[in-house]
């Protein structure tokens, strides 16, 4: 049984071919073997056409919630590295407003800590994969704050990016549980 108009002989959906191919019994009713409701499953997928995994989200399986994602653990590593590679960029974005702008006692030491800062943060992107590179991670925000005795802008860049990190483990803490 194929689609109306359809020249090729395929049937209008592969997955209920099976279930197309076998003629209907006299009044268009079909056999019990070949009848299936919304419910019922074809080929291993739902009628509605998701697959059996992503339909039973709510928990109910005695596992609790689940995040919906392939890996959780490596979405979240990437929502880290990802923002400790942002930190990188903007802590080398501003070193030459602290150098212009004037206020830091020492440039040389202010511009050495933001260097250092920039290379422990991607280091930190690349192990996020260790449980201590996630504590790491806080221990890098607070040394950022500590860097605002050179110059008042780390000090804002240090809560800034310290609340982000807090909310990345919060984000961690919820999706892995």
């Amino acid at each position: 049984m194929t689609a109306p108009g359809d020249e090729t002989g395929k049937p209008a959906d592969p997955r209920r071919a099976s279930a197309q191919q076998a003629d209907p019994q006299p009044g268009g009713a079909q056999p019990a073997d070949v009848q299936r409701t919304n419910a019922q499953e074809i080929d291993g997928q739902p009628a509605d056409g998701q697959p059996a995994e992503a339909q039973q989200v709510d928990g109910s399986d005695g596992e609790g919630p689940r995040s919906g994602l392939r890996n959780p653990a490596g979405a979240v590593r990437g929502v880290g590295a990802g923002t400790l590679v942002l930190e990188a960029i903007v802590l080398l974005l501003a070193i030459v407003p602290l150098t212009k702008l004037g206020g830091v006692h020492s440039p040389g030491a202010a511009i050495g800590a933001v260097l250092g800062l920039v290379v422990l943060c991607v280091v930190l992107a690349g192990l996020l994969r260790h449980r201590w590179a996630w504590y790491a991670g806080i221990v890098l925000q607070v040394a950022l704050f500590a860097c605002g005795l050179f110059h008042i802008a780390l000090a804002v860049l240090g809560v800034l990016f310290g609340a982000v990190w807090g909310y990345v483990l919060y984000v961690r803490r919820s999706v892995t549980g």
